[in-house]
């Protein structure tokens, strides 16, 4: 008991150490070996689209068997199963897993669960012993379920990235399928909504292959008394599943350079290469009045030319994107 004990310690204390999550969840298999012996493991995120496993690391299981695993057979199959109940087996005689012959003979499958209820990845335990596991074995098994959650939840690398913004008030996440979800840790926010021009803004930047980029919105309309909040666009880390593309983060808006709503917006305007009389169209005003905002502008940015004030505002993130934004 006591070395079990210990091994339980060991695996929470890997659950949480740094490095990336493949790291992460090679070191816990090596770990539940010492706490749950098997002969084969194999530790997978699942596919935030629903459309099978991303394998993640695994022990002395074959490529084939993998596959297998990995597939969307699979998914259906486990990952709607929530640890509340017992592990259930895998759908599959072991023997007609694609694997050395008769290598395995029993087989437990459990799906990973966050506290949340958030499907986050699968555990599949393989043994050549003939005989059942004990049901203590698999009790044991199913109290460790949300230790490895927690050290293979791909949103822990996303909360990390997050926490790059500093002051960041909102948060959600980006899915290639072109939905979203909340960010844990961070409360939702109206502009994040799902469908928003804030987060169609954002995928555009992501799309076009912006690791980091931001910009403002209006709180309430273009010229809304309660000012702007930043917007900040991440791409997601490399070691997240294919199916999460990045962050949309929403912080306040400082040092705006004394710039007034009306010239954020015209900002957002040659940011896009727009011309004065282009600027007097879409903004109903005459040339004149724009010419006026753009000499404002220039002399707050401390910029010579037009061309440089929109370099400058769209590295300090000092504009509204205005096509976007009148879409929603």
């Amino acid at each position: 008991m006591r070395s079990y004990r210990a091994g339980e310690l060991l695996l929470a204390e890997t659950a949480t150490s740094p490095g990336s999550t493949s790291e992460r969840a090679q070191a816990l298999l090596e770990v539940l070996r010492r706490v749950v012996p098997f002969d084969g493991a194999w530790l997978a995120l699942a596919d935030p689209l629903g459309r099978g496993y991303h394998s993640l690391a695994s022990v002395d299981v074959d490529v084939p068997t993998v596959e297998h695993l990995s597939g969307a057979l699979m998914s259906r199959k486990v990952g709607c199963v929530h640890p509340t109940s017992a592990p259930p087996e895998l759908p599959h005689p072991p023997e007609e897993l694609p694997s050395t012959p008769f290598a395995f003979h029993e087989a437990l499958a459990l799906a990973l669960f966050a506290p949340s209820g958030r499907h986050v990845g699968f555990l599949a335990l393989l043994s050549g012993s003939r005989q059942p596991s004990p049901s203590a074995t698999r009790r044991r098994l199913r109290r460790l379920a949300p230790v490895l959650a927690r050290g293979i939840d791909p949103m822990r690398s996303l909360l990390g990235t997050a926490h790059l913004v500093r002051g960041a008030t909102a948060g959600a996440v980006l899915r290639a399928d072109g939905g979203c979800q909340p960010l844990p840790s961070l409360p939702a926010h109206p502009l994040l909504d799902p469908g928003s021009s804030v987060l169609a803004v954002a995928r555009e930047r992501i799309d076009d292959g912006h690791l980091h980029s931001s910009f403002l919105w209006p709180r309430g309309g273009p010229h809304a008394p309660d000012g702007h909040v930043r917007v900040t666009v991440l791409s997601a880390p490399e070691d997240v599943p294919p199916g999460l593309t990045g962050l949309a983060l929403l912080s306040p808006a400082t040092d705006l350079r004394g710039l007034t709503p009306r010239e954020i917006e015209v900002l957002g305007l040659l940011v896009e290469g727009r011309s004065n009389q282009e600027i007097a169209r879409t903004l109903v005003v005459a040339p004149r009045t724009v010419a006026s905002h753009v000499e404002h502008v220039l002399g707050k940015l401390g910029a010579s030319t037009r061309t440089l004030a929109a370099v400058r505002a769209e590295r300090e993130g000092l504009y509204v994107p205005h096509r976007e934004r009148r879409c929603g």
